[in-house]
């Protein structure tokens, strides 16, 4: 069994900085997406009563509501900035995975699972073009 070693002192990979038309259009994605994330979140964080209605039409006890905002407020704070962008991506990808999958098995129809796959595709858009390094860290070579 070989072990591999990793170069500390390997140089970084050069990433170039987007253009101004692809950094702004990043920028406005993400607000668009951060500002839908944090209304679902604030609503749910709230109790108000059509989050209540929709988790128990989804099947969830009411009290989880509070919980799942809480959880959805914290990896869109993730996702907001800059230096753990690419976690919160990551996190809310899996948020909105689980979202797919409960809208699935309550049998929904396919918009809410379409506009969840979209509104994850769109914040991994937003983060892409913003930050080109992104999609380097996923795809870097030791």
């Amino acid at each position: 069994m070989t072990t591999a070693t990793v170069n500390a002192t390997a140089e970084p990979i050069p990433v170039a900085s987007p253009s101004r038309a692809r950094a702004w259009t990043g920028r406005v994605i993400t607000a668009l997406i951060v500002l839908l994330l944090v209304v679902d979140a604030g609503a749910k964080l709230l109790e108000a009563t059509p989050s209540v209605k929709g988790s128990i039409q989804l099947g969830f006890d009411p009290s989880v509501t509070f919980g799942l905002g809480a959880l959805l407020m914290l990896c869109t704070l993730i996702y907001v900035v800059p230096r753990t962008a690419g976690l919160g991506a990551v996190l809310l990808t899996g948020y909105l995975g689980g979202a797919v999958a409960i809208h699935l098995r309550a049998g929904n129809g396919a918009f809410p699972i379409v506009f969840s796959l979209a509104v994850g595709a769109l914040a991994w858009l937003g983060l892409v073009l913003r930050e080109p390094g992104v999609l380097q860290a996923f795809w870097r070579r030791a």
